[in-house]
């Protein structure tokens, strides 16, 4: 269980480090899980429908050092493999995440940004509904500042849905902090923090689970996707 003060300052700035979330057992067979993955492009947003995934969702809800940062009852509703490599590198611009997977689409003025990615649904939904997300994100690879660590922008998740065009003034108020996170370790974050990444410096991989938690049930209709 993490202490009151570090829950605390998860809330104001938004993100938090925990190191050894999983252990150098558990990290060869996510690696070899996604090694064996047919994938040729930078990653996948379905893995939820992989069982070795469900599983490590439910013992990441379950981790002491992490249950008291997630929503109460929270489900695992998305799982994206980032799978970053000198061959497969990418830039990531000032962004914050908005759009959720959904099983159908539902007539609402309050949801917007409907898009399908990978087959799947997805929808920008009540600013209600974000701001209850959280994304932890679990690194199979030493993942320091050359290769392509996230460049976060602390408090800005506060700002509720923030325009593209006042993110880099909100970047020059708040400031930004580059998060490397070890071999094992997770980010956890909110969503709606502004962040962005830097294409990779180094020859080494930087493979990352992205999980995104959130409330068991949705306003207006909306259901998940999945849920875990």
């Amino acid at each position: 269980m993490l202490a009151a003060k570090t829950v605390s300052e998860f809330k104001k700035s938004g993100y938090f480090v925990i190191p050894g979330v999983i252990d150098a057992v558990l990290n060869r067979r996510l690696g070899a899980f996604v090694g064996g993955l047919a994938n040729g492009g930078a990653g996948s947003r379905r893995l939820l429908d992989e069982a070795w995934c469900a599983h490590l969702a439910g013992a990441l809800r379950g981790n002491g050092k992490m249950n008291s940062l997630l929503p109460r009852n929270a489900v695992a509703m998305q799982c994206t493999l980032f799978d970053k490599l000198p061959t497969k590198n990418w830039l990531v611009a000032l962004h914050q995440d908005l759009s959720i997977p959904v099983k159908q689409r539902v007539e609402s003025p309050e949801c917007s940004g409907w898009s399908e990615k990978e087959g799947q649904l997805y929808v920008q939904p009540p600013i209600s509904v974000l701001e209850q997300l959280v994304a932890v994100r679990v690194h199979i690879d030493d993942c320091p500042a050359e290769s392509g660590a996230l460049r976060v922008v602390p408090h800005s998740h506060l700002e509720g849905r923030v325009d593209p065009s006042q993110a880099e003034a909100l970047r020059q108020r708040h400031g930004e902090a580059v998060v490397p996170v070890p071999q094992g370790g997770a980010l956890v974050m909110r969503p709606l923090l502004l962040h962005a990444s830097s294409k990779a410096t180094s020859l080494g991989p930087r493979r990352v689970l992205h999980f995104v938690f959130g409330p068991p049930s949705l306003p207006l209709e909306l259901e998940w996707r999945w849920a875990v």
